[in-house]
């Protein structure tokens, strides 16, 4: 399965995949008018080591075995050919799954759901939006 991987000595911590992945929400065409103005919820962050010059994208890993779905009380979390993804409506925002990532992937959506990264499935454009937008080729979608 195809999975999204990071490069952190390529990372710029230029922010761009997160504008890009919540510009992918949007289902808008344009992202300047999609996104001027409002507060982005990407599913997708820069985290930054502090005190150095390295930064890295952090996003769903989609686990072979997903420690999120295990602790899914309420069913919301399912694994289908190897991606993770939420069903909104069986969410009952109790925030196990979020405990319950070791990466920290999990984010909470404006309705106040869980929300995370399901590869940009939804536009069937063949790869992820981050990936798309990465500048430096440090986001990158493939199988190893």
């Amino acid at each position: 399965m195809k999975r999204v991987y990071v490069n952190e000595n390529r990372c710029l911590g230029c922010h761009l995949c997160e504008y890009y992945c919540a510009f992918a929400a949007t289902g808008q065409p344009d992202m300047s008018r999609a996104l001027k103005g409002k507060k982005i919820r990407p599913r997708i962050h820069i985290e930054e080591v502090p005190n150095s010059d390295i930064t890295f994208a952090v996003s769903c890993r989609h686990c072979v075995e997903p420690l999120c779905v295990k602790g899914c009380i309420s069913g919301a979390l399912t694994k289908t050919d190897g991606v993770i993804s939420v069903d909104k409506d069986k969410c009952v925002s109790c925030y196990t799954c979020v405990l319950s990532c070791p990466y920290g992937c999990l984010v909470q959506s404006e309705s106040g759901v869980v929300d995370k990264c399901q590869l940009c499935l939804q536009t069937a454009e063949g790869s992820p939006r981050c990936v798309d937008g990465c500048i430096n080729a440090a986001i990158i979608y493939e199988e190893r």
